[in-house]
């Protein structure tokens, strides 16, 4: 099982860009940005059996559904 969050996430949810205290976090120079690299995570290809009625809910979604089933198992890791 995932550990519980403290942050009160519903809280910052509804805070806007505005404000977010980031008084604290330095600038990004150009430096970091020519060094920085793009990493992609690998992706694989799988075969994974779910129940009938959560693969319809997840693709009624619309386009996407399997990103957002990854995303939900990567949460729960």
């Amino acid at each position: 099982m995932p550990k519980e969050s403290k942050t009160d996430w519903g809280r910052l949810d509804k805070l806007s860009d505005q404000e977010i205290d980031t008084s604290e976090i330095p600038e990004l120079g150009e430096d970091f940005f020519r060094r920085a690299e793009l990493r992609v995570p690998v992706k694989r290809a799988v075969t994974i059996r779910l129940d009938a009625d959560v693969l319809e809910w997840f693709k009624g979604k619309g386009t996407g559904y399997q990103t957002r089933i990854n995303q939900l198992l990567r949460q729960y890791m």
